[in-house]
């Protein structure tokens, strides 16, 4: 019988043996307690039962380690620069720039913006660390029965739903920070007005910080599924 049916049936009462023991799934990238057994620690009567402590209690420490591991990960120098599934490239609406600076030579200053653009969003990462934690802490057991029986990214799904908006918002100003810190700011400004300048073009107003903050809450969320 399938492991995730066994613990439907356990969660449900229906499976006796208080030495019973269920094999858990990698759930999103979350690899969970190999096992759950069914002999809870209050519990000494012969019916074994999953409560949802035990369940959720797993589910936790799981998701908890692997965003750990994650934010870790991307805060880390070249932690998004030399990551080709999250480095930040070149604002998309503006690569019309980048392409016409480097025909004019200026191609070093434009590898010199995506380098500290990435280096922003390294900087930024361990932010994102407790804002994913107090998502956690607040899962129900109807989060834990849902990411269990759901898809194989209902983890990442889940915490998608629920921190997006606050790392947005928090983000944001610590985005725009690690910016000005690196220099991505200047070297944008930079960049851009140079290419305004050029005859016939038209003019590029990206919102950088709001495209660094999406950029960089996406990465987290490719590292945190990884794990």
């Amino acid at each position: 019988m399938p492991p995730l049916l066994l613990l439907a049936l356990a969660l449900l009462g229906s499976v006796s043996g208080a030495s019973a023991q269920f094999s858990l799934p990698k759930i999103g990238g979350f690899k969970l307690p190999s096992t759950i057994s069914t002999k809870t620690a209050k519990t000494t009567t012969t019916t074994g039962q999953v409560s949802s402590t035990e369940a959720a209690g797993g589910l936790r420490e799981a998701l908890m380690q692997g965003i750990t591991k994650g934010a870790d990960q991307a805060s880390k120098v070249d932690g998004f620069n030399l990551n080709s599934l999250i480095r930040i490239p070149f604002p998309p609406d503006a690569q019309k720039v980048a392409t016409t600076l480097r025909r004019l030579g200026l191609g070093s200053q434009v590898d010199k913006f995506e380098l500290s653009l990435n280096r922003g969003a390294e900087d930024a990462a361990q932010k994102a660390k407790p804002i994913f934690l107090s998502a956690i802490k607040s899962l129900t057991f109807s989060d834990v029965w849902n990411i269990l029986t759901g898809q194989k990214d209902a983890a990442t799904q889940y915490l998608k739903r629920t921190t997006t908006t606050q790392l947005t918002t928090a983000f944001q100003p610590i985005i725009q920070q690690s910016l000005d810190k690196v220099g991505a700011t200047r070297y944008y400004t930079d960049l851009t007005t140079r290419y305004n300048k050029i005859p016939l073009v038209t003019p590029v107003e990206t919102d950088l910080n709001k495209y660094a903050t999406g950029k960089a809450i996406d990465g987290l969320f490719v590292l945190v599924a990884q794990v």
